[in-house]
């Protein structure tokens, strides 16, 4: 059973997610500040947080960052607002969130979303992936969800570890940034945004020398270099 924590003060609009996401099987807790999500997404450790944006007290990204600063590194985020401006939808993908939701919305096609999201990062129940994925210094373990280089760990968010998969899956072959959005984060690229490039910096800057195999091919998108 997946855990989902859903940080919304709205408390009408929390109690209809909760009762319909228990119906469909989820363990479900809510919390209704930033500072309670912070907490309890420590304690509760959940598969995936259903986040606001505008909370009474600290904003959603603060919560996230907060979140994923601890033991959530790997929490996959699904940012609801009001905001739907694609400015919005750009900063929140820009700041790590998984995906992004605009109220009004559907009760079922956040369901969607959510096993979407949950089924990406391997939280759902399903058969596991097993094996290995490598190259020079770095190692992926599909079925422990580690990465090392060097043999030291390093800990990924759920996108990095997402996009670095796709990246060993596919060595020599280039992936432009919009088969990366739809590949990785799911999403159709209706939108111009620079979320790509920010999480490749990232990954490139956790993986350190080793991240260097990402090559950057101008103005098509990357490419893992092919092991001689």
């Amino acid at each position: 059973m997946s855990r989902i924590l859903i940080v919304e003060d709205e408390q009408d609009l929390a109690s209809l997610l909760e009762y319909n996401l228990k119906q469909e099987g989820f363990e479900i807790e809510v919390a209704r500040t930033g500072a309670a999500g912070v907490s309890r997404a420590r304690a509760f450790k959940p598969d995936l947080i259903l986040l606001d944006l505008m909370l009474p007290d600290i904003g959603g990204t603060e919560v996230a960052r907060l979140v994923r600063e601890g033991d959530g590194k790997r929490i996959p985020i699904i940012m609801v607002t009001a905001r739907g401006e694609e400015s919005d939808r750009v900063r929140g993908l820009e700041q790590g969130a998984d995906d992004y939701v605009v109220k009004p919305f559907s009760v079922k096609e956040l369901l969607l979303r959510i096993r979407n999201v949950l089924r990406r990062d391997g939280s759902e129940a399903k058969p596991q992936a097993h094996g290995t994925l490598a190259a020079p210094d770095i190692v992926l373990d599909v079925e422990r969800h580690e990465v090392k280089v060097k043999g030291k760990p390093v800990v990924l968010t759920a996108l990095e570890f997402r996009l670095l998969k796709t990246f060993l899956e596919r060595p020599g072959r280039v992936q432009t940034r919009e088969m990366l959005l739809s590949d990785v984060w799911g999403i159709d690229a209706e939108i111009t945004t620079r979320t790509v490039d920010t999480h490749i910096k990232r990954l490139r800057e956790k993986l350190g020398p080793a991240g260097d195999v990402i090559e950057t091919i101008r103005g098509v998108g990357y490419k893992l270099a092919p092991t001689e």
